[in-house]
């Protein structure tokens, strides 16, 4: 089960949920980034099934506390969000997991929808990502600036998406090539948000399956499970 803890920050109080494996050995971090609910059941069980993996998780609260309880707030919460603090709270998190003692000092971040853009805004800022892996999130950030990424990146995007379209994500996937980064793309015949379990009106148990296979397998070449 994830627990609440405290992230050190530069600006305003920031806290977040972890989770850490069985055992006491030192293994690869990942930073989760919330959807436009917030820090909700589904990200915390993320956070959970990445431990369950062999891997310390930290979700930071990018709402600080607030979890809206409609769509209308949600969307209103995302809007009213500022983009540069969050890829800086993400930041801190990536500090703190550097720093934890489980963690081997090697940190991927993983995100879904709003946390996808921002998995991808912040490989574009942060330095030294071991990996990233955004799901259907497009961040208001220049094509040309995402290029030059140089964390390896693996992306899940849906064909049935008017917002995170797959064509979009397929040019950034040229441009990164193109900089001279790694970037796979898989797309899957579903809607946007099909990894969210705890909504079935867009969960696709089947399509989930097989990202979340693929994720795992990604991270566990790109983390070092012992201190870089």
């Amino acid at each position: 089960m994830s627990m609440q803890v405290q992230i050190p920050s530069k600006s305003k109080p920031l806290s977040g949920a972890r989770s850490e494996p069985a055992g006491t050995g030192r293994v690869g971090g990942v930073v989760v980034v919330q959807e436009w609910w917030g820090l909700s059941d589904f990200i915390k069980s993320t956070c959970d099934r990445l431990a369950q993996e062999g891997f310390v998780a930290l979700a930071p609260d990018l709402y600080r506390g607030a979890v809206p309880t409609s769509k209308a707030e949600a969307a209103a919460m995302m809007g009213a969000l500022d983009f540069k603090q969050a890829v800086a709270d993400i930041g801190d998190a990536v500090a703190l997991l550097r720093a934890d003692g489980r963690c081997s000092g090697s940190v991927a971040v993983l995100g879904f929808c709003m946390g996808g853009a921002l998995t991808l805004a912040s490989a574009a800022t942060l330095g030294g990502l071991a990996a990233v892996v955004p799901f259907y999130g497009l961040p208001p950030v220049p094509t040309e600036v995402l290029a030059t990424i140089k964390a390896p990146i693996q992306a899940h995007f849906a064909t049935q998406d008017d917002w995170a379209k797959a064509s979009s994500a397929k040019a950034i996937q040229d441009a990164v090539r193109a900089g001279g980064g790694a970037m796979d793309l898989f797309v899957y015949e579903t809607v946007h948000a099909f990894m969210r379990s705890t909504d079935p009106s867009v969960y696709s148990e089947a399509n989930s399956r097989v990202a979340w296979g693929r994720s795992i397998d990604f991270l566990k070449q790109h983390l070092s499970a012992a201190a870089p």
